[in-house]
């Protein structure tokens, strides 16, 4: 196995998952205006919706994925109108919405571990898809492909295909469509959108609905490559949000483009060092860009 097509395709399936994330992130901040730390349970009930649907109820496939999208989806479209739409219509600042988007996080988690436990668990009914025997070689039961002596499973090429598609067909629908147009006079300024004839508090619904749709996906394409666990959608969404700040918040190619950026600077500093770096090397990369370059590679 050639050790650097290996990191290079390790970190083309990172990106594209961190993309992902980021994508979902910066629709999400750049329409509604705050971090919203919540965001990232939606890709922990994304993965546990499928593996409820997949393996216990033993449902298809294919039916599991959807229906775990749609979980995630309508799940972060209630909390738009239970939690923030009554936040915005009192005017509460960003730092209170942020507070609540953070207790949004710690309930759905809280939730989650009580329903399908705090063990780790994959997607796949196969036996070996969990990182640890990835990482040992041992990808028994999945079609695998040899790229340039790299090595990369069924599973990882259609997450990249699924990544891929969702990233040209967000960017057709806001650059093109009627709704795009819509979802960036809200962006650009909410009351002028209203003043002229655009529900903003609509197209904010359908926005979380969208935003944590690709959430949901996400979590899930995280759970059929290496596993789920309830705290997960934390860690992966300060990958995208990291990616986000990169590539340029607001910037649906920046997002995109941070994140294969931080998976490659990720993989290439676990290969030198070790897998326990990979955190830390995230967060140097993001203060390096906070303090030389804060709007990141490409302008929103």
């Amino acid at each position: 196995m050639d050790i650097i097509a290996q990191i290079a395709l390790n970190a083309i399936i990172a990106g594209a998952i961190y993309s992902l994330v980021a994508l979902g992130f910066n629709l999400i901040y750049s329409t509604a205006r705050f971090f919203d730390i919540g965001y990232g349970a939606l890709a922990a009930v994304g993965g546990y919706a499928v593996f409820y649907f997949y393996k216990t109820l033993e449902f298809g496939l294919e039916i599991s994925i959807v229906l775990g999208v749609l979980a995630a989806g309508v799940l972060g479209l209630l909390i738009n109108w239970l939690i923030y739409r009554p936040l915005r219509a009192r005017k509460a600042s960003s730092t209170v919405t942020l507070i609540a988007s953070l207790g949004v996080l710690t309930v759905i988690q809280a939730v989650v571990a009580i329903l399908f436990t705090s063990q780790f668990q994959t997607l796949s009914r196969l036996p070996a898809l969990h990182a640890q025997a990835w990482q040992a070689g041992d990808v028994s039961g999945q079609a695998t492909y040899q790229i340039l002596g790299g090595v990369i499973t069924q599973t990882q090429v259609l997450i990249l295909g699924a990544a891929l598609t969702i990233m040209v067909a967000l960017a057709f629908v806001l650059k093109y469509s009627i709704f795009g147009k819509a979802v960036r006079a809200v962006a650009d300024d909410a009351e002028v959108a209203s003043i002229v004839g655009i529900d903003s508090e609509k197209i904010l619904a359908w926005i979380f609905f969208i935003g944590s749709m690709i959430g949901g996906l996400a979590g899930i394409a995280i759970g059929f490559d290496t596993g789920i666990q309830p705290t997960m959608g934390l860690v992966l969404l300060l990958k995208g949000i990291i990616a986000a700040i990169i590539g340029g918040i607001g910037s649906v190619w920046g997002g995109v483009l941070g994140a294969f950026v931080l998976a490659l600077v990720e993989n290439l500093g676990a290969w030198q060092f070790s897998g326990e770096w990979k955190d830390a090397i995230a967060f140097l990369v993001l203060i390096i860009f906070l303090i030389f370059r804060p709007q990141g590679i490409l302008n929103k």
